[in-house]
């Protein structure tokens, strides 16, 4: 799907691409939003996280 890349690509040189980009490297350093972020990524790699598990 080199179309759809591309158009990702030229979305984040845009000045609202870069300024998405901006929000989600300052969300991205807050230790909370990181561990969120991280509980995310285990659960849908189904490594469970807080509360949940294997099953």
């Amino acid at each position: 799907m080199p179309g759809l890349f591309s158009k990702i690509s030229e979305f984040l040189k845009s000045p609202q691409g870069r300024k998405y980009t901006d929000q989600a490297k300052r969300y991205a350093q807050d230790p909370k939003n990181r561990q969120k972020a991280q509980d995310m990524v285990n659960k849908f790699r189904g490594k469970g996280g807080p509360g949940g598990g294997q099953h």
